[in-house]
């Protein structure tokens, strides 16, 4: 493409994890396309992108708006990634798709720029994943709003197999930054610390396994074991904590649905009925009575369970709110 330009970074942020792939860019002064084969057209694709929105060469990069599609999906509309990382105080940003089979033999990434503006990316990932999303998750709080149009669920489960979807947050509970190097199966995910996420002071205890965790029904690819050696509790005073809620907000787009994946692994009972609480997305009754060790029958075995909720903007919704409460006798 004669309107594109490989450009070099001026300046190197401290924060950068390394200077693959942000420290080189390509720009587009026009509309721009590149074509990845698909190893297989009935399966999911996995699609990040790069931006480390520095300053390049002869380009202000607060002047850069661009659009971005895949497989006809459109990822991104009159994007800026300057703004954007601005507002979130990063050097950079990630953004990461879960794309439905296409049936085609090939992914079309296309990059458009807005009107007088540019477009630009430091890195493409385009990677066939193993199966991530194996069942239909269930619905939380009835049916979706007749003009919702990412998920199009009739009963009270959503058809995952068909649905593309970006991941918003993906973070580790109770313990520390995982990097893209320490993931399971080589896929590259990052897990984030979840303090800023969890409500007002309540914080709870963050809690380390002291046992060997081992993966038994559950593929290794799901979620690395560092996720599932830390947990986050209310604490051990029953009386104080059924009187409040143990919650997490995310800041979210309204009019869409969410897919909330929960990554549990009980270590310390082994026992059924002996922790038993209930799991509220937004208010509403996502898991009335979760009992892990009732669901896994084994101490210490890793599980997840998948939940979707529409965000609807009535009431200018932009917030996502996690909360689990324990369901005393």
């Amino acid at each position: 493409n004669d309107k594109s330009i490989a450009s070099k970074a001026d300046n190197q942020d401290p924060s950068l994890p390394s200077d693959v792939p942000y420290m080189t860019a390509r720009i587009f002064t026009s509309e721009a396309i590149y074509q990845f084969p698909v190893a297989n057209a009935t399966d999911r694709v996995l699609l990040r992108l790069h931006f480390y929105p520095a300053s390049y060469p002869n380009f202000n990069i607060s002047d850069s708006y661009f659009s971005v599609s895949a497989g006809g999906i459109q990822l991104l509309s009159n994007f800026s990634a300057f703004i954007t990382a601005e507002a979130l105080s990063q050097g950079y940003l990630i953004r990461e798709y879960f794309l439905a089979p296409s049936n085609l033999p090939t992914l079309n990434v296309t990059f458009k720029p807005s009107d007088k503006s540019f477009a630009f990316v430091n890195g493409i990932e385009v990677i066939s994943p193993p199966q991530v999303f194996d069942k239909d998750p269930t619905l939380v709080g009835g049916g979706l709003q007749d003009d919702s149009t990412d998920f199009g669920s009739t009963d009270n489960t959503v058809p995952i197999s068909t649905s593309s979807m970006q991941t918003m947050f993906r973070i580790n509970v109770g313990g520390q930054f995982v990097s893209a190097k320490n993931d399971s199966a080589g896929l590259m995910r990052s897990w984030y610390d979840d303090t800023p996420y969890v409500y007002g002071g309540g914080l709870g205890v963050a809690l380390e396994a002291n046992v060997t965790i081992e993966y038994k029904n559950l593929p290794p690819y799901i979620a690395p074991l560092d996720v599932y050696g830390t947990a986050r509790s209310m604490g051990p005073d029953p009386n104080v904590n059924k009187g409040f809620n143990l919650t997490w907000v995310f800041q979210v787009e309204s009019n869409f649905s969410y897919l909330v994946r929960f990554h549990w692994c009980d270590w310390e009972f082994d026992k059924v009925n002996q922790r038993i609480f209930t799991v509220l997305l937004n208010n509403k009754t996502a898991e009335k009575e979760a009992d892990i060790f009732g669901w896994t029958k084994e101490k210490a075995t890793p599980m997840k369970r998948d939940y979707v909720i529409y965000v609807d903007g009535k009431q200018g919704n932009d917030e996502l709110w996690v909360a689990l409460h324990p369901l005393t006798s």
